[in-house]
């Protein structure tokens, strides 16, 4: 039996943390119930429609314990009422009624929200539920360009609801920054010229705001500032309806070149090369975070936000992320972290500092003393601390948690939004526990800091419930009911199926694997050292649930999410099948066996093509809304041309020379087929040319990327926004095609192929001129 099902058996006691933090008493919401119940109500409307009727919603904070969210849920007649200590335990009792007792289910890739005519009894008495910890988290600061970069009221509102109805109550709300920052640097002096150098473009504001980056993707338009800050009026006076407490952002000592200009016997240094960026964008100067002068800044920069936007006194900013600081001295530390505190607090005395604890992971830098003087300089529970990589990287054990600060145990789970099936489900079942037990325990909460959403919802499930759950779950269990709720019914092959993938694909456990890539078809191709992909489970798996899911497929026809679910499997299952053509044809080159070569060659291109067909059927595998959504923010020509730049570039080169190449890579229709196909057919063809050389990849490198990779981020080219094709008939159609291939040997693989590939003709003709994909080549 596989350990990931025998793991529910561990029992955990609910431990209370044993810490109490009165510092933390200030971030609570100031919305007066009424409106919190009323805005509630509206969620609920836009939800179900005409069957909002059916339900009542009280908020009142006296039902249930200090410090934590409570819901009651009881029948009145015919309906259902719904109390919670705040809109968002309202909200929460709301979907936990939805889900658990009449198979709802609300997710990022759709709803399925068929509710029974008559709605099913609670126990008598009703049900109450409270929150295991504080606060649910939610967002990575990476997640807000990742994701979030394009969006629009219409989509932030449909987020914010899906936080509420998940029990989120603390999210970042970093929106508008740049605008209220360009104010602070016009006041102290700064040429507009100046700060349109210093901001990044709005795909990459994450970076820029962190001090790993500067102008690149710039310069914003004045438009988007008005913009900015316009939605995020709406989207904080939105969280704060619900009873949600928003953190807003804070200065981390990132400054502008022109600084020395203007204070010339300033403390500054020049940080170390971040991503590889030349010296144009990286290298940013940061200001000494023991210069009175930091103070002033950080101030300034509060004091206008606040103006603008209000406070609920909890402030984000992270320093020295992913780069070290200019002294390892516990003094100098101690005094970083005062600092960046003291800045906060005069502008807001009752400020708390939240900070993402990425900075402590992976390198020798961040010692045990370090990290103590650093957090410690902090008054006790005026910082809380995001362990941002629980799930994996832990770092609250090694660090006494935290020396006291509070914590959250977060599930990072997912980088630049790339879509592998992947997660560690049986840690984040157990985890969150564990850290809960340890002795001294300083842990206040559970969160998702994912990079980038709309990918493997299972595991934002699994992990959400974490925070009202008193133990670890059946595995086996869940994903049955998680199956029922998704699809609106029980199948025994969909029930099959997804076990097979929550004990596969879902359950890494394997070291080495945490960024879960890369995978051959986004990966620029290679020669010399290749790709090897992250693969930490029996493939075979994954086939065999992509047997059940087509067998139940006729059952599913008019499920949405069914179809999404279908078309994920099969692009993950084409993926597999990659592997094996991307080596077979690196072998048969070395080898120098032409037959294979132009097989597998041949049998990798076809399925790049028909992966784009099978993404194309779905909206939400399409980069031409990706581009739209860009261009739509634009007021003018000018600003089309450099939104589009930057949502093409941040998917594939992420740099002007491919910094961080294929980082944020998408499966998408538009992306396969414009610029992962012409990259990989590039490659075949210069194999091909240079059979019978040595093959330059130096040179390939570079051609690639002159005339496939950078064309791709300048083009105008449009992409269909609407899907093209009916899901299961397309993935139907693949599985024909391809499921053999995984059950044979790699002989027989292409034998499948010999009858539908004009290239096996020629090749038994014996020709000199080969064609592949529409190239022809002569072979020397």
């Amino acid at each position: 039996m596989k350990s990931w099902i025998i793991l529910f058996c561990v029992v955990f006691s609910q431990v209370e943390c044993i810490q109490d933090f009165p510092a933390l008493d200030d971030i609570r919401t100031k919305t007066p119930s009424y409106r919190q119940a009323d805005t509630v109500k509206e969620l609920i409307r836009r939800l179900i429609g005409p069957r909002s009727s059916d339900f009542d919603v009280t908020v009142d904070p006296t039902i249930g314990v200090t410090n934590k969210d409570t819901f009651k849920l009881v029948n009145v007649g015919n309906r259902v009422l719904i109390s919670g200590t705040t809109g968002v335990a309202a909200a929460w009792g709301f979907y936990y009624y939805l889900s658990q007792y009449c198979n709802c289910h609300v997710s990022w890739g759709g709803d399925q929200v068929s509710i029974p005519v008559q709605l099913p009894k609670l126990p008598s008495g009703g049900v109450t539920v409270t929150s295991n910890d504080r606060f649910r988290y939610y967002q990575n600061v990476c997640t807000v360009s990742y994701s979030f970069a394009w969006y629009n009221w219409t989509q932030w509102e449909r987020e914010i609801d899906w936080m509420v109805l998940n029990g989120i109550n603390f999210a970042l709300a970093f929106n508008g920054q740049e605008a209220i920052w360009q104010r602070v640097y016009l006041k102290m002096g700064f040429t507009q010229a100046e700060i349109d150098d210093h901001f990044g473009g709005p795909a990459f504001l994450a970076w820029f705001r962190m001090g790993n980056l500067r102008g690149w993707g710039g310069p914003l338009p004045q438009s988007w500032h008005v913009q900015q800050v316009s939605l995020q009026h709406k989207i904080l006076q939105r969280m704060r309806d619900f009873g949600m407490v928003p953190i807003l952002p804070a200065f981390n000592g990132d400054v502008p070149n022109a600084l020395t200009r203007l204070y010339p016997n300033a403390k500054v240094t020049h940080l170390s090369d971040w991503g590889g960026f030349n010296s144009t964008y990286c290298c940013t100067l940061l200001l000494d975070l023991n210069d009175p002068l930091f103070k002033t800044i950080g101030k300034a920069f509060l004091d206008e936000y606040i103006k603008e936007f209000g406070t609920d006194h909890v402030y984000n900013t992270d320093t020295f992320n992913e780069m070290s600081p200019p002294s390892g001295d516990p003094a100098y530390l101690s005094g970083a972290g005062k600092a960046v505190y003291n800045a906060l607090t005069a502008a807001d005395p009752r400020a708390v500092w939240v900070m993402q604890g990425w900075l402590f992971l992976g390198t020798g830098f961040w010692t045990a003393e370090r990290v103590k003087a650093f957090v410690t300089a902090v008054p006790l529970g005026k910082m809380i601390i995001l362990d941002l990589f629980s799930e994996v990287q832990p770092q609250y054990k090694r660090l006494q948690s935290y020396f006291g600060q509070p914590f959250i145990w977060c599930m990072l789970h997912n980088f630049g939004g790339t879509m592998s099936l992947y997660g560690s489900v049986n840690s984040v079942n157990t985890g969150p526990y564990f850290a809960r037990s340890l002795a001294n325990s300083t842990m206040i909460g559970t969160g998702l800091s994912m990079e980038g959403i709309n990918q493997n919802y299972v595991m934002y499930e699994f992990m959400l419930e974490n925070a009202w759950r008193s133990k670890p779950r059946n595995i086996i269990n869940w994903v049955q009911n998680y199956s029922m709720r998704r699809y609106g019914s029980f199948d025994s092959d969909i029930t099959y199926a997804w076990k097979k993938l929550m004990g596969s694909a879902y359950n890494c456990t394997k070291g080495g694997y945490e960024d879960h890539g890369p995978e051959v078809i986004i990966s620029r191709p290679r020669l010399y050292h290749p790709i090897q992909p992250a693969v930490w489970y029996d493939p075979k798996d994954v086939f065999i649930a992509w047997d059940h899911f087509i067998h139940a497929a006729n059952k599913f026809q008019s499920s949405k999410l069914f179809k999404y679910d279908l078309v994920d499997l099969t692009r993950q299952s084409l993926n597999l099948l990659s592997i094996s053509l991307y080596h077979s044809m690196i072998e048969a080159y070395n080898k120098k066996n032409f037959s294979l070569f132009l097989q597998s060659s041949e049998s990798l291109l076809t399925l790049l093509l028909d992966l784009n067909d099978l993404l194309a059927t779905d909206e939400h595998f399409l980069l031409g809304r990706w581009l739209e959504s860009a261009k739509s923010l634009a007021t003018n020509e000018r600003e089309r041309q450099l939104y589009e730049y930057n949502a093409r570039n941040q998917i594939t080169l992420w740099g002007p020379s491919g910094n961080i190449l294929d980082y944020a890579s998408k499966q998408w229709a538009g992306l396969v087929e414009g610029y992962y196909y012409p990259r990989w057919q590039k490659f075949v063809t210069e194999l091909l040319h240079q059979w019978n050389d040595t093959f330059n990849e130096k040179q390939f490198n570079y051609d690639v990327f002159k005339y496939v990779e950078e064309p791709f981020t300048f083009s105008r080219s449009l992409y269909p926004t609407v899907p093209t094709g009916h899901q299961i008939d397309v993935a139907t159609k693949l599985y024909k095609r391809y499921r053999p291939m995984a059950t044979t040997e790699l002989s027989s693989l292409f034998n499948h192929l010999a009858h539908t590939s004009d290239s096996w003709a020629r090749l038994k003709e014996k020709l000199l001129y080969v064609k592949v994909s529409g190239m022809e080549f002569m072979l020397g």
